[in-house]
């Protein structure tokens, strides 16, 4: 699927998506340890916000959520009226250089083809402050399908596996990578990684 197909399947999976999940889940505990290592009043985007009622939410007020799609976003302006919202694509973020103090990117990446990830890691870097923080979602395996029937629609996925992850993201210019498992709203166990921009 190309990023056009990646965001109508959005569009139609978003409201189904928001349902089915749990609203709890100790990856949400994983954004405190985050906003402890940020300095006062920290500007912070969300990329991949969806609804916005999982990590967005969880982010102080005037953060950013970015979304491929507008039916996700139309949602997260509804649950997170304090942000400010923006439509793009993760290999070619519309924000300037260095603006952030720090990136969330919760089940996001995977959603982009995994020859474009390096791309997406120093779009990641070109928009933090030197020293600005990262937390994202670590894929387990190496994949790339399209999976049907998921939330109702469909789903492309796309991975070049933990540890290729962990060395793009460090080619990109991230370092002290510290790794934690958590519990994701959908009720499975995921890994994540904090980063730090150099």
């Amino acid at each position: 699927m190309d990023r056009n197909e990646v965001r109508r399947a959005w569009d139609a999976v978003s409201e189904t998506y928001a349902e089915r999940r749990s609203p709890d889940g100790s990856d949400a505990q994983l954004i405190d340890d985050l906003l402890e290592r940020l300095p006062e009043n920290p500007a912070v985007l969300d990329v991949g916000c969806g609804d916005g009622a999982r990590t967005l939410a969880n982010l102080p007020a005037g953060s950013v959520g970015l979304d491929i799609s507008r039916r996700a976003l139309e949602l997260a302006s509804e649950t997170v009226p304090t942000a400010r919202l923006i439509q793009g694509e993760l290999s070619e973020l519309p924000i300037g250089d260095r603006q952030f103090d720090a990136i969330t990117a919760y089940h996001a990446v995977f959603h982009v083809r995994r020859e474009r990830h390096p791309t997406v890691y120093d779009e990641f870097a070109r928009v933090l402050h030197p020293g600005g923080r990262l937390l994202m979602t670590l894929p387990g395996g190496r994949f790339e399908t399209v999976r049907q029937g998921w939330m109702g629609g469909r789903m492309f996925f796309s991975t070049p596996g933990r540890e290729r992850t962990l060395t793009q993201l460090r080619e990109s210019g991230f370092a002290d990578l510290r790794t934690e498992t958590a519990t994701d709203p959908l009720g499975s166990q995921s890994e994540f990684v904090f980063a730090t921009r150099e």
